[in-house]
This record gives C-alpha cells, structure tokens and sequence, in this order.
C-alpha cells in the first residue's frame, strides 16, 4: 500500500506537468484551426517533424532516469552530481544534431511530397523552434533528474506556469495585435522560443537555491570529460533515443504522408494526433513514476520489491488505458468540434477517433513496458521490435493501404487507414515487450533465489 501511494503521488504529479506540456500542442491546434484551416495544416506538418527530432533526441536524456534512480538507491549522492555534469557534454553533441535537423527540412518535405504553398510557413516554423531547442533540451535534464530524485512537484509547478503564458502568447502572435503582425502557425513556434527559455532560467535558480539539491553537489567545479562514463551512457541512451525517435516517427510520419490526401485530411489527423498523445501521457507519467522506484530497488539490492512495482505498474497501465478508451469513443462525436468549425474536418476527425481509442489501450501497455525494460538495462531489443512492427506493419502498412491497394482491394486515400494498421502494429510490440519484461524480471531475480 505504501509503494501504490508513493507512485500515486509521484504519477499524479508528472501526470499534471505533462498534461499542462501536452496542452501547449492542444492550444496551439485550437488556436491555429480558429485562424485557418491553413494554419492548421502547416502546424500539423510542422509540429510532426518537430516532435520527430525533439522527442528522439531528449530520448537519449530520459534514459539517464534509471542510472540517476540507482545511484539514489545505493546511496551515491555525490556520483550524481558528476554524473550530471559529465551528462551536459551528452548534450552539447545532441543539441547540434536537433538544430541541424530543424533548420534544413528540406528533403525530408520533398520526399514526404509536402504541397509547395505549405512548406514556407513549415520551414519559418521549424527554424524559429530551431533556437528553442537548447533550452528544451537542458530543462529535459533538469526534469529527468526531479523524476529519478522522486521529486517532480517542483516541474509540475514550472510547467503550469508555463502554460498560463504560453497560451496568451500563442492568440497573440498568431492572430497579430497591439503591433505584431499575424504570424499564423509560426507564431505558435515565437511562443514555444519564449516559454522554453523562461523555464530553463527558473531551473537554473532552482538548482541553485534549492537545498534538494544540496546533497549531490551539482555545482561543484566541472570535470574533464569522463569517456567511458559518456559511453555508458551512450550505450544505454542511444537504444533508447533510437527507439523513441522510431515510435514517434512511425506516429508523426502518419501526419507527412496523410498531408497528401488534402487540408482536410491533415487537419482532422492533426486532432487525432493531438488527443492520442495527450491521452499518453498517463502511461508516459505511470512508466516515469515505476521507473523511478524499480531502478531504486534495484540499485537498493532488492529485485524482489522491483517485481513487485513491475506487476503494480503494468495493472495500473491496463485499467486507466481502458478508462481512456472508453470515454473517448463515447464522445468521438463531440470532441472535434472543439477544434474546427468546418464540418468536412468534424465528420473525418470523429471516424478517427474511434481508432484512436483502441491505439491508446496498446500504447498504455507497450510505453509502460519499455521504460521498465530500461531499468533493466534491456534497450536493444526494443529498438529492432518498434523499427519491425510501427515502421513496417504499422506506416508501412498504412501507406500500402491509403495509396496501393492489392488485387481487390483499391486504395482507401483515407487517413483511417493508416491509424488501423498503426493500431494493430502497436498492440503486437505491446504483447513482445510484455514477454522480455517477464524474462528480465526474473532473471533478475535467479541471483537471490540461488542464495
């Protein structure tokens, strides 16, 4: 009972700074649709490939949580505090990789065969969420080490905060007034610029006033790089970002490929997209939480209570995941009419949801899974698992069925179609994960059981 309201409370919390995170992406999609269906679009296109390149990246920098976890369960304060500085030169070499990648999008939107009219406002999006990218970056840092510390109240509050100005920025800067042009979607990215600096500048504070952090002696003076702790770190981060980056790109590569079929086609994927990676964020704040306290058992020396969170955190997965699911295909009538005024976009967006309903009861599953695979240094084969099944059955898939077809099948040209095999791919990775988490669990347990 102790250990269900421990991770209550740490999930609760997460849950809240990621839901106030994830509304930045909800605003923004209401905000742009109320402008134009153009807007709209552009934002659709453009926040795909941003999350495609942000989320792989930071990746690599949410697989230290288990490495910082342990370290507080052995009690190694002091190895902390190296271990996230030695973490910064990590992050020097990814963030030049993320504003590489969103300042030179050009080939990525031929190949996705992006209309022309609509890469101009893609491309001024990206390069301005191209300057954000630092700051995003090291407070992902400053995040992942509340979450592994058991302390993520201080970012709930600092992403609640960013949400009450993020919001008014966005109306402001993409419907222009009191003498700023309208900026359409790129003025959703000059709101994004603003806010990630702001946080960053109140974790620096933090960090540095807050006597939480007193104990692991952050600020102590720098060190050389520490290689083979680089690379263990690489060896463990890069499986992992890789993985995040093939789940999220089999997922926003949907929104490239579907922007063919027409604006109305990527404006209700756009809302699809929008409430499926808001309802993640419950399994995302649950696998954060489990994480945190399985890796801490472990670095404690106690595989048996790990087990225990492993069960209690896949049970809580499955019953809010069929919660979710339920409520939103009771109200896959209503809620797109939150987003668009025009009917074309409702009726398409409505039929979507229905699909996104079951996604999510797979995802729950599969997301919670992979971050325990990570507290048990397993990272390899998750990655081979997602670039089989969400690249090849799911996009693929989808891609096959929306513009190929086969003998006696035509090809749909509907964005359905690719949420159907995207659905079917994700619940297979979900019943793979479940098998390597069981074999890892007690495998880590044959060691005390031999004594």
């Amino acid at each position: 009972m102790k250990e269900l309201k421990l991770i209550g409370r740490h999930a609760g919390t997460v849950l809240l700074g990621q839901l106030a995170i994830m509304a930045f992406g909800v605003a923004d999609t209401v905000i742009a649709g109320r402008y134009s269906d153009t807007a709209l679009a552009a934002l659709s296109v453009g926040s795909a490939i941003y999350i495609s390149v942000y989320v792989g990246l930071i990746g690599i920098i949410q697989a230290l949580l288990p490495i910082w976890a342990e370290m507080r369960g052995a009690r190694h304060h002091e190895a902390v505090g190296r271990s996230i500085r030695q973490s910064l030169y990590l992050c020097a070499l990814i963030s030049g990789g993320g504003i590489a990648a969103l300042m030179f999008p050009g080939r990525l939107l031929q190949w996705a065969e992006i209309p022309e009219a609509m890469q101009g406002d893609v491309r001024a999006y990206l390069g301005v969420l191209a300057m954000a990218f630092v700051p995003a970056l090291l407070f992902r840092l400053y995040s992942t080490l509340n979450q592994a510390l058991g302390k993520p109240v201080l970012i709930t509050w600092l992403q609640i905060g960013a949400l009450a100005v993020k919001i008014p920025l966005s109306v402001w800067f993409v419907a222009g007034g009191a003498g700023v042009e309208p900026m359409g979607a790129v003025g959703c990215a000059w709101a994004t610029l603003v806010v990630n600096y702001g946080l960053l500048l109140c974790a620096g504070l933090l960090l540095r006033g807050n006597s939480l952090y007193l104990p692991y002696r952050i600020w102590a003076p720098m060190e050389k790089p520490d290689w083979p702790q680089i690379a263990g770190f690489a060896r463990l981060g890069l499986p992992a970002g890789l993985a995040y980056m093939v789940e999220v790109t089999s997922f926003t590569l949907m929104a490239l490929f579907i922007a063919r079929l027409g604006t109305v086609a990527a404006a209700s994927h756009q809302i699809a997209a929008s409430l499926a990676a808001v309802l993640y964020m419950v399994p995302l704040s649950l696998a954060i939480a489990c994480s945190a306290r399985v890796s801490y058992w472990i670095g404690a020396g106690q595989p048996a209570q790990a087990r225990r969170v492993v069960g209690l955190a896949l049970g809580l997965s499955a019953l809010s995941a069929s919660a979710l699911a339920l409520l939103l295909w009771s109200l896959s009538q209503q809620i797109p009419a939150w987003y668009s005024r025009n009917p074309a976009v409702v009726a398409t967006a409505s039929s979507l949801l229905v699909w996104v309903a079951a996604y999510h009861l797979a995802d729950s599953l599969q997301a919670v899974s992979a971050f325990l695979l990570r507290c048990y240094r397993i990272t390899l084969a998750p990655l081979l698992i997602y670039a089989v099944l969400l690249w090849g059955l799911g996009l693929a898939g989808g891609y096959f069925l929306a513009y190929i077809g086969s003998a006696g099948l035509a090809a749909s040209q509907l964005p359905g179609s690719f949420w159907s095999a995207a659905t079917v791919a994700l619940a297979l990775v979900a019943v793979c994960f479940l098998v390597l988490l069981w074999r890892a669990v007690k495998r880590a347990e044959a060691p005390e059981r031999a004594t």
